[in-house]
């Protein structure tokens, strides 16, 4: 204790020191993570470090996360976490998904589910006749998935099909029957099946007096799954955040714990945040979802996208959903984008290749930069700005590097998907039936990167990751244009395995 008095006094005092003779400088602290490569080869630790990428390095970061809790993402009084934390990973192996750990039941077990907003039901594998395997190359080596199990929670309840939540009852033996399920997913033969129970989900308060909260609800007992969720997308489970009644957001905000709102952060190296109850910021921008009194979902209206200096009119309506990779667009929208994107590019194009989706890539040149790579923003209706900081996806191959926009082309929805997420926290507030949207540093630590030693000191942005700048920022486009597209690729190539190989797997993972 009194050597960790004598190590916060003197880098109290250098401080001090520093805020004499600096003149309103400002000071930037670069930040490292604990498990990051950087303050891995400072340290000289190569043993018992978790490897990048691997479960066990999402595990350490969500135990972290636990242990040293970061300030909140929301200004509302009342916002929950799950019981590990409200930590969220993309899992490029997994279906380039974002995923984070729940536990359910008593004794609570955990299980790594990912995030979906483009759909209702919450799931996990129970009871299997036909899931994932618990093990897999996908997973850490000692990593094993969970499987749910009704008798072995002393909490657990059955959901009979006289019961409000039960929506397939056509398919029911008996009134007094286990509720049966099935959902169909727009990824081709990617479907979920099973009966509802009704057990506890564990969270806690984010504030600082950290209280836990049992909460519970309805989910899938998920006994046969078919498609995506048997290999490369969601084999833990699938969190359903949609609007409707079923959804763990609908129970939370109808039980009165939480505002009818909440918050996704999607961080430029993969790691994000999701809060409930979060209702954003006064100074977010806005625009108003399309609600369909039959099945709402979080669909907004587009009316331009504008690529480089060329605007062009569109008048879409697309969903915000964190269930699906990357973007979808219908003609005329997707030629019009793709083809402008396409007149602006500089670098070699390559024919398309039949093995991923995309269809404007090019080969990245040695001394090539974010320069010359077309800038993109969409105009939603209201007039605000949405300004995209990831529009390409960076593929590595032990020969090239290759960077394509990640854009699909769609026969039927239109669809926002991860990609154009990243860079921003997004609050989906079914209060208001608005969707939020504000540049974010989802480790909330702006103010602990540039750190003004004077009250009057002009504030310089701190280094980002290449794309990062303010929603409608000329300043901040430009200074996203001058990173150099090295920076980019390392944001995308992960260790555990090639970006083109993990493409190729997920193809077109889309959960509706």
């Amino acid at each position: 204790m009194r050597s960790s008095s004598k190590l916060t006094f003197f880098l109290l005092i250098t401080i001090w020191v520093f805020s004499k003779t600096c003149k309103g400088r400002v000071f930037n602290f670069k930040m490292h993570h604990r498990f990051s490569d950087s303050f891995k080869n400072w340290s000289g630790l190569t043993t018992n470090w978790p490897e990048k990428g691997s479960f066990e390095y999402y595990a350490a970061l969500a135990h972290r996360d636990q242990m040293l809790r970061g300030r909140r993402l929301s200004d509302a009084d009342a916002s929950l976490a799950f019981s590990d934390g409200n930590s969220t990973f993309r899992i490029s192996s997994l279906g380039f998904l974002h995923y984070t750990t729940v536990e359910l039941g008593t004794p609570g077990v955990k299980f790594m589910v990912a995030l979906d907003t483009g759909s209702d039901l919450f799931w996990v594998p129970c009871d299997c006749s036909k899931c994932a395997s618990t093990q897999g190359a996908s997973y850490a080596s000692d990593f094993e998935l969970s499987i749910y199990n009704p008798k072995e929670s002393s909490t657990s309840q059955k959901v009979t099909c006289n019961n409000d939540m039960c929506a397939q009852r056509n398919r029911c033996f008996g009134t007094f029957s286990s509720c049966p399920y099935m959902v169909s997913y727009v990824s081709a033969q990617t479907s979920t099946s099973g009966i509802l129970v009704k057990d506890v989900l564990h969270l806690t308060t984010e504030d600082g007096g950290r209280e836990f909260v049992e909460a519970y609800v309805t989910f899938g007992c998920g006994q046969v799954q078919s498609g995506s969720f048997l290999d490369i997308a969601a084999p833990n489970g699938l969190f359903g955040l949609g609007m409707e009644k079923i959804s763990v957001p609908s129970v939370l905000s109808r039980e009165g714990l939480i505002a009818d709102s909440f918050s996704m952060c999607f961080g430029h190296d993969g790691i994000g945040r999701i809060s409930f109850g979060d209702k954003g910021s006064p100074d977010q921008q806005e625009t108003p979802f399309n609600v369909n009194p039959t099945h709402p979902t979080y669909n907004v209206t587009v009316t331009q996208v504008r690529v480089g200096t060329t605007l062009i009119d569109v008048e879409l309506t697309a969903l915000f959903d964190s269930g699906t990779s990357f973007t979808y667009m219908v003609d005329p929208a997707y030629s019009r984008v793709s083809e402008n994107f396409h007149s602006l590019a500089r670098d070699k194009w390559r024919p398309p290749d039949p093995r991923i989706p995309f269809e404007y890539c090019y080969d990245m040149s040695p001394d090539a930069n974010a320069s010359l790579i077309p800038t993109m923003s969409l105009t939603m209706k209201g007039g605000r700005h949405f300004t995209v900081y990831d529009p390409i996806i960076v593929i590595s191959t032990q020969k090239e590097i290759v960077y394509c926009l990640a854009v699909v082309k769609s026969t039927e929805l239109n669809i926002i998907g991860q990609n154009f997420m990243t860079g921003y926290r997004v609050v989906f507030d079914r209060e208001k039936l608005v969707l939020g949207w504000k540049k974010f540093d989802c480790y909330d630590m702006e103010d602990y990167n540039n750190f003004p030693l004077q009250p009057h000191a002009s504030m310089v942005p701190p280094a980002v990751a290449a794309g990062v700048g303010s929603n409608s920022s000329t300043g901040s486009a430009k200074e996203a244009r001058n990173k150099s597209l090295s920076s980019i690729a390392s944001t995308y190539c992960h260790s555990h395995a090639s970006v083109l190989t993990s493409l190729i797997s997920v193809f077109l993972i889309c959960l509706l």
